[in-house]
Parts: structure tokens; C-alpha cells; sequence
């Protein structure tokens, strides 16, 4: 993997911001480097990266040792569906868990990772097969996990699946919630959308395509 390549296509990132308006100095990039190797982590930070996202509990914990081996030092975000097994084994790599959704959850981190940051993943499109606590539920989801002893910095949602729609309202609402319970930190935005999210007020854009080109076919049994 080129770093010169990952650090052209990363300015042209933020030219897409700057093109609807935002100063990317306002919008942190998640480098997503699920599939590709510890060589795409490497060069993400070698462009000037420093957060690096990945989907998949043992491909993350694997890929670090890798990165660390090499002298990297990313800061991991965990951005897949979480599942409560996986908490223990990604507690003492993971700098910021971006998928939590449901008590049960909270209640593992509070256990197994006392003090964690984390982001509450929300349903803003309402779609039943998508992850994420309806929007009416992040009040409570951020009470408990702060009476745990976590620390919710923020909310996190993904885009319309049908790509047809327009994605603006379900960033809107998500921002909203942002506000409304005085947080910082508004995850929104992929590489197909994140024109729309950033224009909608996201601070955060998880990008793989448009950093690392095409995926890999995914690691069989990984999660």
C-alpha cells in the first residue's frame, strides 16, 4: 500500500468538504482498513492519519499486534456490530468503541472495560435489519452507561442502505441527538455519502473505499 497515494486521496477528501462548505480541520477521518492488511494501517498513518477503524473483533486484535510489531501506533476504533463476547477480547486495544447500541452492551464494557469511551450507534433510518438504538431510546442508553462509569462522547449512525435515498434526513437526526444531549462527537458519513453527512454537521467520516480503493474479500469466520 502507498502512503503517497493514501495521502493524494485523502486530500482529495477534503476537497469534497471544502467543496460543500466544511473546513476539514472539522471533521476527524477514520481511516477503515477492514480486509486490507497491516500495510493499509501503515500507510494511513504514514499520510497523516491517526484513527484507523475496523469492523471485525479478531481482525482487529491480529492487525494491531501487526501494526505494533512495525513501530505503529493508531488510535483503534471498533465500528462493527459489537457483540458482547468480543468485549474482553478487544478491551485492551480498542481507543474508542463507535457501535454501541443495547444495555446488554453497555453493561459488558462496564465490566470488562471500565471507563471506555464510546459512541452510541443509532437507527436513524428505522430500518428493522440495521443495527442501532431507535432515537428515543439514546437518553436512557446514555444514562447507564455513564452511571457505569463510561464515557459517551458521542453518537454514531450509518446512511440510508438504499443509496437511492437521500441521507440527509437520517444525519440530521442524528446530529440533533447530538445536540439535544450536549455531545461532541457526530459520526456520520462513508465514502458514497460523506458529502451529505458533513454538510448535515458530522465531525467524524469512517472512509476505506476512497483511502484504500476496492476491498478484499473479508477473512472467513472473522467477527
Amino acid at each position: 500500500m502507498d502512503a503517497a497515494l493514501v495521502a493524494e486521496r485523502l486530500a482529495g477528501l477534503r476537497q469534497r468538504m471544502i467543496a460543500v462548505g466544511v473546513s476539514p480541520a472539522d471533521v476527524v477521518v477514520i481511516a477503515v482498513t477492514k480486509t486490507f492488511g497491516a500495510a493499509a494501517v501503515l500507510a494511513a498513518l504514514e499520510a497523516g492519519l491517526v484513527d484507523v477503524g475496523e469492523n471485525y473483533a479478531q481482525e482487529l486484535v491480529a492487525k494491531a499486534a501487526e501494526v505494533t510489531a512495525a513501530g505503529g501506533s493508531p488510535h483503534w476504533q471498533f465500528i462493527g456490530h459489537l457483540q458482547r463476547n468480543k468485549v474482553r477480547l478487544l478491551a485492551p486495544v480498542v481507543h474508542r468503541f463507535q457501535s454501541v447500541d443495547r444495555a446488554e452492551v453497555v453493561d459488558e464494557l462496564v465490566r470488562r472495560a471500565p471507563g471506555a469511551r464510546l459512541l452510541l450507534q443509532v437507527n436513524t433510518t428505522a430500518e428493522p435489519q440495521k443495527a442501532g438504538c431507535p432515537p428515543e431510546g439514546v437518553g436512557a442508553l446514555i444514562e447507564r452507561a455513564a452511571t457505569g462509569g463510561l464515557v459517551v462522547e458521542g453518537l454514531m449512525t450509518v446512511g440510508p442502505t438504499d443509496t437511492d435515498l437521500d441521507p440527509r434526513p437520517a444525519f440530521a437526526t442524528l446530529r440533533r441527538l447530538v445536540d439535544d444531549h450536549g455531545l461532541s462527537v457526530c459520526s456520520m458519513g462513508m465514502t458514497a455519502d460523506l458529502d451529505a453527512a458533513v454538510a448535515e454537521g458530522s465531525t467524524m467520516v469512517r472512509v476505506g473505499r476512497a483511502l484504500f480503493g476496492p476491498r478484499h474479500q473479508p477473512t472467513p469466520g472473522a467477527g
